[in-house]
């Protein structure tokens, strides 16, 4: 078994991993591969930190990880079932290396209960943090309905980052005005270059008939797996509750059925999942040492 720190061309290795951890059991749904490659352009993400990431190796194939979220503090400790005694190393290089200055914090599915009894008999104690994930099952066509004036986008952040930036920050509420946004110099990412598996057919957006983009769902799939994973959805103030999110995401949801797809999970508990058919499957208690 050998370990190594991450570097850019362990990449697909990662994301191979994430695939193989969910196969059979989705107890680490919360992590997929899906949120990996979204993380890793996502603007708050520190990349100054990735060297930090650690990877056990074995013949070539990476079995298990330790992963911050965004930056220190919070952290993903996982491994395949088979090599499940790397497990305490695994966490304790986590520790050491991904904490900050309040110590580190890890979310573990309910019935782990391995995991659980290791990172308590290491010090760690439940938090009152928890994270759910919520599973919609794609086995008939979702009825789509968009608003009248609007009509369906495919929005790549690649070739228009700053309309995509501009839809993420009325969306997630930082304000409407533009020539405060326009003066954030950090809302102008760079070109994303980790997006390998982007499917552009899954990141759709609606317009409305001045060409503006008012509401948004990318769903991330791969034909190894039999989920695509829902990250992120927004719609600036002025169109919600109006039904056109829920147009958005069903014809994402549509679209990955139609590439294969049995089902889909969002990391949410917000009933608006609900309304749209999507139920609690996973919970996650946070479990935290100083």
């Amino acid at each position: 078994m050998n370990f190594k720190n991450y570097s850019n061309s362990d990449y697909e290795s990662v994301c191979d991993f994430f695939i193989e951890l969910n196969r059979k059991s989705r107890n680490h749904i919360n992590w997929n591969w899906g949120r990996f490659e979204w993380m890793m352009e996502h603007p708050e993400f520190d990349k100054s930190l990735m060297n930090s990431i650690g990877i056990w190796i074995d013949d070539d194939r990476v079995v298990g990880a330790a992963i911050y979220d965004m930056y220190f503090g919070e952290a993903f400790v996982g491994v395949l079932p088979e090599y499940s005694a790397l497990y305490p190393e695994i966490l304790d290089y986590a520790y050491r290396e991904l904490k900050d200055e309040n110590g580190l914090g890890i979310a573990i599915c309910d019935t782990c209960f391995d995991e659980i009894c290791t990172v308590e008999s290491t010090g760690f104690e439940i938090a009152e943090q928890t994270e759910i994930v919520m599973r919609i099952d794609l086995n008939k066509e979702l009825s789509v309905d968009l608003p009248d004036g609007l009509y369906f986008a495919e929005l790549d952040p690649v070739k228009e980052p700053v309309a995509f930036q501009w839809l993420l920050w009325q969306g997630f509420d930082h304000g409407t005005d533009k020539a405060e946004f326009e003066r954030d110099g950090d809302v102008f990412p760079e070109i994303p270059e980790f997006r390998k598996h982007f499917i552009p057919s899954l990141s759709i957006a609606a317009k409305n008939g001045g060409g503006e983009y008012v509401s948004y769902c990318c769903l991330w799939y791969s034909g190894k797996t039999d989920y695509a994973y829902v990250e992120p959805v927004c719609t600036v103030p002025s169109y919600r509750g109006k039904g056109v999110a829920k147009a958005v995401i069903y014809e994402a949801l549509n679209r990955a059925r139609s590439l294969g797809a049995k089902k889909a999970y969002v990391l949410s508990d917000m009933p608006f999942y609900e309304k749209l058919g999507f139920r609690k499957d996973k919970h996650f208690t946070f479990y935290w040492k100083g």
